[in-house]
């Protein structure tokens, strides 16, 4: 079921997720950044703001329009919500040990990108839950690191949602090609104020979208990655960005399918004590703690391990890559280091 959605449109479909029950959640401009929170309604969204990126830089600025999908990837991914950065699992007292039992919540994500969805799909393979409703947002403007295409997850968004939306501004107005993707999108769409959909609106969308692909700002080599990693383990490009590497663990916090973590126990001088997990960072130097001390004690170890493991290994373990091609560990590293272009450089050697 194809329709088309004006701002109003947008503004009813975000209040009958609401009436359901649903917690929606989507991006706001927050902090000079574009990040995820609760929606109450459409003026929640970052209309009229994009974003500039590249090696270390994420900046927010005014468009010329009003988009409220004008931007890509920021520094929060729908990870946050599906696998909580913090959470306590135990807490003991007088009467021993007790599970905290978290109340459910039945989310709506609003504005996911492709190669968010892509995310979504992979971590839940490791999380698992219960998989919210998905309006997902068709990338027509990619960013400067974004390299979805070359991993296979976006611009455009073939499955895994409940509704799709391609924005578009032009003589025709503000209006957004909404198409359903399962009965429970299909079901929210015929209660939204809207119109039908033409020929002419869908030509438009995968346009859009077909562009968005060829301005993806980078690419990944084309090759096998897994093969590529996995007879490049001496290779002398790990000493060179160990180099400008400063281990501080940014890329496995943005990265939207990272899912490590680490379990704390902390006590409290009443004799109370609690036992909680949170993310923890293939970077930090005792996440390989064994017996007798660390295993990867090198920083050229360490993001030898991240990026082997991403890119290569994810495909022993899960029969898919662990990249998606946000571009977020390239934008948010401290150092400017770029994955795509540490592959380049592997497959060079490679091939000398």
């Amino acid at each position: 079921m194809d329709a088309v959605l004006d701002l109003a449109g947008l503004d009813a479909l975000i209040g009958a997720l609401i009436a359901s029950g649903r917690k929606v959640i989507g991006p706001v401009l927050r902090d000079e950044a574009i990040t995820l929170a609760e929606l109450e309604s459409a003026a929640d969204l970052p209309s009229g703001w994009g974003v500039e990126t590249g090696p270390g830089h994420y900046r927010v600025h005014r468009r010329a329009d009003s988009a409220v999908f004008g931007h890509s990837a920021g520094p929060q991914s729908w990870k946050r919500f599906l696998h909580p950065p913090h959470r306590v699992l135990l807490t003991s007292g007088p009467a021993g040990f007790r599970p905290v039992r978290e109340e459910p919540v039945e989310y709506a994500f609003f504005g996911v990108r492709p190669c968010d969805l892509a995310a979504i799909g992979k971590l839940r393979q490791i999380v698992g839950g219960p998989m919210p409703f998905v309006v997902a947002a068709q990338c027509t403007e990619p960013g400067a690191v974004c390299f979805c295409a070359s991993m296979g997850c976006g611009p455009s968004a073939d499955a895994g949602y409940d509704l799709a939306l391609t924005e578009r501004i032009d003589r025709e107005g503000h209006r957004f090609l909404a198409v359903a993707g399962t009965a429970a999108g299909a079901d929210v769409l015929t209660r939204l104020p809207r119109r039908p959909a033409h020929e002419h609106d869908v030509a438009l969308a995968d346009a859009d979208v077909a562009e968005a692909a060829r301005r993806m700002g980078r690419t990944m080599p084309e090759t096998d990655l897994r093969d590529l990693l996995a007879g490049s383990r001496e290779h002398p490009r790990w000493e060179e960005v160990a180099g400008r590497c400063l281990t501080c663990g940014n890329c496995t916090m943005v990265c939207p399918t990272c899912f490590c973590v680490s379990i704390e126990d902390t006590t409290e001088l009443d004799g109370g004590a609690t036992r909680a997990q949170r993310w923890a960072s293939c970077f930090e130097i005792d996440f390989s703690q064994l017996h007798g001390g660390a295993v990867r004690t090198s920083g050229a170890a360490r993001y030898r391990q991240w990026m082997s493991h991403k890119l290569g290994t994810w495909h022993d373990q899960f029969g898919t890559s662990g990249c998606v091609g946000c571009g977020r560990c390239i934008a948010w590293c401290p150092a400017g280091i770029d994955i795509t272009e540490e592959a380049a450089a592997l497959a060079e050697g490679a091939s000398r």
